[in-house]
């Protein structure tokens, strides 16, 4: 596997998280691979063969070549059944919101064709362009010249939405909604209504989705020795919690996760 980032243009660093590319070589014994939440929207382009979204065991989907994949509040399986070649736009929580009109609560655990959410001249434009381009580079130049006529549109992020992001991002997303709101319920009904429209799931959704990824990152990368270090960092109550918020997310514990063979493009993203 293959697997790069590269930074967007400086004035869509507050939006964009980064762009990533993977190229995986075609392998008849390839396994299915978990795709866990993290809190983000991501537009992809496939340049590869087609893509397998697992809906149950056995039956699944083949993922749109030009897409955009909503916030996830479980786990899933995908499949290549070929060459991956993948470029993607990872969002930040607040970032999508500033490109598109449609509810984001629209996009939770869906793929939707760029086609769906852009203008159809738009989207098949920028297909287009993303499949003609030479290389990364200028792939990465398409998207920034794009992102940034977009943004112009002026669609705009609440200030309750964005404030709240951000704690939960400086915190690893270990901060208490009701620490934010002051037990303010006029408040609270507010933030729901904006994150259910800019972000698409809810504050608590997503403060454990950003946990989750923090989580993800002290194992993979063994900052911490043990389950029960990993649970203390991360500030859950205690292992149990931990565990428990772990297999919510994932479908499994944190003990099955580790060098599990479904798990090696998830692991890839940490490392």
């Amino acid at each position: 596997m293959n697997y790069q980032t590269y930074k967007p243009h400086v004035d869509l660093e507050s939006l964009v998280k980064f762009y990533w590319t993977l190229e995986v070589p075609f392998d008849p014994k390839n396994k299915k691979q978990k795709i866990v939440p993290d809190g983000c929207i991501e537009m992809t382009f496939n340049f590869g063969d087609k893509i397998k979204r697992y809906t149950s065991e056995n039956d699944f989907i083949l993922h749109p070549d030009a897409m955009v994949m909503g916030q996830r509040t479980k786990s899933y399986y995908i499949l290549p059944v070929g060459h991956v070649d993948t470029f993607a736009i990872c969002f930040y929580p607040i970032g999508f919101a500033n490109f598109v009109k449609t509810p984001l609560d629209k996009l939770v655990d869906k793929e939707i064709p760029i086609s769906d959410l852009l203008e159809q001249t738009e989207a098949y434009d920028l297909e287009q362009q993303m499949v003609q381009a030479s290389d990364t580079q200028e792939r990465i130049d398409i998207i920034d010249a794009f992102l940034l006529k977009k943004l112009n549109e002026k669609n705009t992020i609440s200030s309750i939405v964005k404030s709240t992001v951000a704690t939960l991002l400086k915190t690893n997303g270990t901060t208490p909604i009701k620490a934010l709101l002051k037990d303010d319920i006029s408040k609270r009904r507010q933030i729901e209504r904006h994150f259910k429209k800019q972000i698409g799931i809810s504050p608590k959704q997503l403060g454990k989705a950003i946990r989750l990824q923090a989580t993800l990152n002290l194992m993979l990368n063994k900052k911490s020795e043990t389950l029960t270090n990993i649970a203390y960092e991360s500030e859950y109550f205690d292992q149990n919690h931990f565990i428990k918020d772990f297999k919510n997310f994932v479908g499994i514990t944190p003990k099955e996760f580790l060098d599990n063979e479904h798990m090696a493009l998830s692991a890839l993203f940490y490392k």
